[in-house]
């Protein structure tokens, strides 16, 4: 069974994106909820749901990747 270096390089990549975005997002909301007196509260939270949107995109892109070139998937 051989793998297909390049995509599996390319998902790894992808899901070492999704992490530092799974750590960001959820402070950037916390944050957001904790000054809700603010004026920029709605900015900041939508930014943050923005950012976790974002962390599960990759994360499963990067594993859909990972599995095609596990599996020898063709696209």
């Amino acid at each position: 069974m051989f793998t297909k270096k390049e995509l599996l390089n390319k998902g790894i990549k992808l899901m070492l994106y999704a992490l530092p975005l799974m750590f960001i997002g959820p402070s950037v909301i916390y944050n957001a909820f904790i000054n809700k007196k603010n004026m920029w509260h709605y900015l900041v939270l939508a930014v943050g749901v923005f950012l976790c949107f974002l962390a599960v995109y990759f994360l499963f892109k990067g594993i859909k990747n990972v599995t095609d070139s596990l599996f020898n998937n063709e696209r």
